[in-house]
């Protein structure tokens, strides 16, 4: 290629020109050539060297190497084509070389930045693809990685601008870790944050967490270096400070997916004036329930040897509710289930469900506790049990209407 200083000479023995005109004319004429080149070679590589290597990367049976594509690698690279020409014939544009050199260095750098933070992200995308990558989520680190890289690069440029070397530069910048620190604050919590959440396996892509303080309850989607993305079951979407989740507390219901059950813990009250101990008429006449009927039969010969041993109707009813619970195809028998009395309050004697189903699916769950608590409440009145419920207005009209009808008897 022709040197500034040959096409001024050229041109100011040829057509007798001014020099400064030479000068600038031979510059241009340089700068044009190599700029022709450069954009040449872009061109070539765009709309023949590209293409191929997109269809060989479609056409081949790998998946790792489609997400180069999707993330635009190959384009980014071959920016740095007409650069690298810049940079190598910058010798030849004589007193304007200093200048090329240090401008086409730090586009490189910049691109050369924007390549990795690419290849980043492919990484990241191809380790998506595995199972691995909900219970240990990367994309913490690897954003880390990315923000040290272009910390080293906008190190690199600012030395590159002052003349220095990049080292001394670097070690200036211990000075202003302090400052950093305070500006970065978030950034630092987070990364912490995310370090202590990814080691202590406390949180993992799908979970269902619950955080009421940040409003969140809803499934994990994206766990980065600052924030937990979290999908609400009514759909919207809630950002929390990873920081957040190690200095405050949350819920995880990864548990309920892992033990393969899904509590039920529902109390059905009991009015205190329709319990009563059962008479050996009761327990015969309870006895017809097939899934009580050893457990009376038993019942009965103890009291007949010791009345200090009479049951209850609320005994019988529990023990009803044990054995239904024993043998409901949807409850898990691996896990504890009870029937249990709790303390005896002014709106009668709860009476605690105390159960896991097998489904852990949201839906299906509500259904088998509903079925449950419907069974619960509708099967009270076999015992000669009632249930304890505030009166309503339809009580209350009903006790008028009697009231009326006992005195209108009385009367006549």
């Amino acid at each position: 290629m022709v040197k500034i200083a040959s096409v001024k000479e050229l041109l100011l023995n040829r057509y007798q020109i001014s020099e400064t005109f030479a000068e600038i004319s031979g510059f241009l004429i340089t700068v044009s050539i190599m700029g022709m080149i450069s954009i040449l070679g872009y061109v070539f590589l765009k709309k023949f060297v590209l293409p191929g290597i997109a269809r060989h990367i479609e056409g081949n049976k790998l998946k790792w190497d489609d997400f180069l594509l999707k993330r635009k690698v190959f384009e980014k690279a071959a920016k740095l084509i007409p650069l690298f020409v810049l940079y190598l014939g910058a010798p030849l544009l004589g007193f304007w070389e200093q200048g090329i050199k240090r401008a086409t260095s730090i586009l490189i750098l910049i691109i050369i930045a924007n390549i990795a933070g690419c290849l980043l992200e492919v990484i990241d995308d191809i380790y998506s693809t595995t199972e691995v990558s909900k219970e240990k989520p990367i994309k913490g680190f690897l954003q880390v990685i990315k923000i040290t890289v272009y910390v080293l690069v906008a190190i690199s440029i600012i030395a590159s601008l002052m003349g220095t070397n990049p080292f001394v530069l670097l070690s200036g910048i211990g000075a202003l870790a302090a400052v950093f620190s305070f500006i970065f604050k978030d950034t630092i919590l987070g990364l912490v944050a995310g370090v202590l959440l990814s080691v202590n396996d406390m949180l993992r892509i799908g979970d269902w967490i619950e955080m009421p303080n940040y409003g969140a309850n809803g499934d994990v989607l994206e766990i980065t270096m600052n924030t937990v993305k979290v999908k609400n079951f009514d759909l919207t979407i809630t950002t929390v400070p990873a920081y957040a989740l190690i200095s405050d507390s949350f819920k995880n219901w990864r548990g309920i997916k892992e033990s393969g059950g899904r509590r039920i813990m529902r109390s059905i009250l009991i009015d205190l004036n329709s319990i009563k101990l059962c008479s050996h008429t009761d327990l015969q006449t309870y006895q017809r329930i097939d899934l009580i009927k050893d457990f009376l039969q038993s019942k009965i010969i103890e009291t007949n040897n010791d009345d200090s041993k009479m049951i209850t109707n609320a005994g019988v009813y529990r023990a009803y509710l044990e054995a239904y619970l024993k043998n409901h195809p949807q409850i898990n028998k691996n896990i504890l289930h009870i029937v249990r009395q709790l303390q005896p309050t002014e709106h009668g004697l709860p009476i605690e469900i105390y159960a896991f189903t097998k489904d852990i699916d949201w839906v299906n769950y509500e259904n088998i506790q509903a079925e449950v608590f419907e069974h619960v409440i509708a099967a009270v009145n076999r015992f000669d049990l009632r249930v304890f419920q505030n009166p309503s207005g339809h009580d209350l009209r009903n006790k008028i209407i009697a009231d009326k009808k006992e005195i209108s008897a009385k009367e006549y």
